[in-house]
């Protein structure tokens, strides 16, 4: 007794098609999963570059606002009086600043520069235990690193007034007592991929020399005399 085979399958030309079908499937899922992966990479990347310079200045912010400081004031006719120390309260410049201030009453020197790097350097004198002889970077691929300066003016006394009434770079301080300073501050990341899409991140924000104002003043004051 002879049997019949079954005659149903697939040919060798539909089977090259479905593989040809999911090769272009999966091609297309995993374009998709790394486009997503690369803007998660970009958006992560973002976020750490925007974290590490508001770090950076909220360390600036905190030093420039020490600046004239003085921690141990004495007692002379029993009225509590700062003497000044030998130092300037800043020493400016257009792209470092050098800010001096006590701090548990001992002189402390901290300076802000950029190096060959790209690296903000935070330099402490005297260096806390641990720290780098020469400074510890606290920003890498830094892109911009500016200052400015509010000035004061005489009042109808011919006297430092001690309020802010101009912006100038250093060139333009001269005799006048510096009572607010603008940074501005940028950095970008290391990776490629948010290089060219994303801008370097930044921060432009105005300090008050709070130890170094008049009783009636605050930033506020700037150009209105």
């Amino acid at each position: 007794m002879k049997t019949k085979l079954s005659e149903k399958g697939v040919t060798l030309i539909e089977l090259m098609i479905a593989l040809v079908i999911c090769g272009i499937v999966v091609a297309a899922i995993y374009r998709l999963f790394v486009a997503q992966t690369r803007a998660y990479t970009v958006q992560d990347q973002v976020a750490e570059v925007q974290q590490n310079v508001r770090n950076a200045m909220e360390l600036i912010v905190r030093d420039i606002r020490m600046a004239g400081f003085d921690d141990d004031p004495v007692s002379i006719g029993g009225v509590l009086v700062d003497i000044p120390t030998t130092n300037p309260p800043i020493i400016p410049a257009d792209n470092a600043i050098d800010v001096f201030y006590e701090h548990n009453a001992a002189p402390r020197q901290v300076t802000y520069f950029v190096n060959g790097l790209n690296q903000l350097i935070r330099n402490q004198v005297p260096p806390d235990p641990g720290a780098t002889p020469g400074g510890d970077p606290i920003l890498d691929n830094v892109t911009g690193f500016t200052l400015t300066y509010f000035i004061d003016m005489t009042d109808p006394t011919g006297k430092r007034d001690r309020r802010a009434h101009f912006e100038v770079n250093t060139a333009g301080i001269g005799t006048a007592n510096v009572v607010a300073v603008r940074v501005r501050l940028s950095g970008r990341s290391d990776h490629p991929d948010v290089n060219d899409q994303v801008s370097p991140r930044a921060l432009d924000t105005v300090i008050t020399m709070r130890n170094l104002l008049s009783d009636k003043s605050n930033i506020f004051d700037a150009f209105n005399p």
